[in-house]
Formats: structure tokens, C-alpha cells, sequence
């Protein structure tokens, strides 16, 4: 692929990303003022983008789907080295340039990837054990509970309520 073809995919793909996430943010506001057809059509666009940017990762070679035990060890992987590599190195130069609130979510963010490795490795135990847990989501920080929520984040002091259930 070209270099210039690869960077605009990788653009595209940012761009769609962000869309994705700020559509899907609206219609949560718009259920929240009670406009169910406006939160609707929110998350039908938000839709549409996810398609986009699963094409343009695809694309870029990013997307590879094998089985479920290796993709379990691939997600592993890929958090760790976001955790030991990548933000490290955003917290460093956050730091740098005097960015408190930007190293503070970076640092937050490098917190909760590291236990997203270890969800990993607990799910493909439990996998091979036939077993099933639940998974709650920490709305401030990201962090990811097992089983159920605590009383508070272990990462950002969120209460319980701001943990959501995931299906």
C-alpha cells in the first residue's frame, strides 16, 4: 500500500472513530432530554461510522480475527504493551509540556489497560473452564470490574453508580 494511501486510511479511521464515540454521546444526551427519535437516529449513524472504521482497520492490516483463544492471547498482548510502552511514554511528555490533566488520563488509562491483560488472562481460564462471569465498566476511567462493581474505582474513586453493566 502506499504511504500516502496508508496515512489517509489511518486519518480516516481516527476521524470515523471519534465520530463514532461523539454520535453514540449524543444520543445518550438526547435520551436523556427525552428525544428517542433523534437518539435513534444518532445511534444509526454511529452505526454507519463503526462500518467505516472497521473497514479502514481492516485495511490497515489491523484486523486479523483468528479463534477466540488466540485472539484472547493477542488482546493480552496488545494491552501490555500499551501499558509498559505507549503510555509511559504519553505520560512522560505530558509531563514535559505541563499537561497535568492529559498525564493524569494517560496515566489512569495505562492503570486500567494493565488490568484489561489481566481480564484477559482470567477469561481464557475460565473459557477452558466453561465458565461465565459478569463485567461492569467504570464510566469515568474505563476500568473493568469482574463479577460486580465495587464500592469504589480502584483507579479513579468513581461511586458504584457510575460502573455500568455490561451484556
Amino acid at each position: 500500500m502506499g504511504e500516502l494511501t496508508q496515512r489517509n486510511l489511518y486519518e480516516a479511521f481516527v476521524g470515523e472513530a471519534k465520530a463514532y464515540h461523539r454520535l453514540l454521546a449524543f444520543a445518550r444526551k438526547a435520551d436523556e432530554e427525552e428525544f428517542p427519535q433523534v437518539a435513534k437516529l444518532f445511534r444509526a449513524v454511529a452505526a454507519a461510522e463503526g462500518v467505516h472504521t472497521a473497514r479502514h482497520l481492516h485495511l490497515l492490516g489491523e484486523v486479523v480475527v483468528q479463534g477466540t483463544e488466540e485472539n484472547m492471547r493477542s488482546s493480552f498482548d496488545r494491552e501490555m504493551v500499551a501499558n509498559q510502552v505507549y503510555y509511559p511514554q504519553f505520560i512522560r511528555e505530558a509531563e514535559g509540556e505541563g499537561e497535568r490533566a492529559a498525564a493524569i488520563t494517560f496515566s489512569q488509562a495505562r492503570d486500567v489497560e494493565e488490568g484489561h491483560a489481566t481480564l484477559y488472562k482470567n477469561a481464557l481460564n475460565a473459557m477452558l473452564r466453561g465458565e461465565s462471569h459478569d463485567y461492569h465498566v467504570c464510566e469515568i476511567c474505563g476500568y473493568v470490574a469482574e463479577h460486580e462493581a465495587p464500592d469504589e474505582c480502584p483507579i479513579c474513586n468513581a461511586k458504584r453508580e457510575k460502573f455500568r453493566l455490561v451484556d
